[in-house]
């Protein structure tokens, strides 16, 4: 620094020097209208920086907090989605392998139902476990049986009544043709 700036005084207002004077200037000056002045100037200037300077900044920073936060949630969000969405997936798997294996179950049973009811195995069954034993010639009946198929049927005597009714019918069938 130079000399002779050492003397001056300066005020900054936004960032750029506002006047220059020298020390003797401030000390001639009225002793009423300085004081205010400088006063003036450095409350302007101390608000200004703060309000600009700080508010801008403070602002800033909760924006700054703000949307990474929001980021923090959109991203926990996804990653929630995923892990439910793989959950979903793993159970649905695992229910698939069920169903296959109950189908391949069903298959083995329905195959050993099948070996099981052969003729030869329900005879095996029939003789060993219940007793039974195959029917022989001897124990076969035969009987005769007429092959003509006509039954008679005698006429019976009919009352009074009987035969009135007939000839109505009779009387019937002819006018009917």
């Amino acid at each position: 620094m130079k000399l002779s700036d050492r003397n001056n005084v300066y005020y900054y207002n936004d960032g750029s020097p506002s006047e220059k004077k020298s020390a003797d200037e401030t000390e001639n000056a009225p002793a009423e209208q300085e004081p205010e002045k400088v006063s003036e100037r450095a409350e302007k200037s101390d608000k200004s920086d703060k309000t600009e300077k700080g508010g801008t900044k403070s602002s800033s920073v909760v924006n700054i907090i703000l949307v990474s936060l929001l980021s923090a949630v959109l991203l926990g969000s996804v990653v929630y989605s995923f892990d439910r969405r793989n959950t979903v997936y793993n159970q649905v798997a695992s229910k698939t392998n069920e169903l296959s294996h109950a189908e391949a179950e069903n298959i083995r049973l329905q195959s050993e139902l099948e070996s099981r009811m052969t003729a030869r195995n329900v005879e095996d069954y029939a003789e060993n476990v219940l007793g039974l034993q195959k029917i022989h010639s001897s124990q076969i009946k035969y009987i005769k049986i007429q092959t003509t198929d006509v039954v008679n049927i005698p006429e019976q005597n009919q009352g009074i009544v009987g035969k009135v009714k007939g000839f109505f019918k009779k009387c019937v069938e002819y006018f009917r043709g």
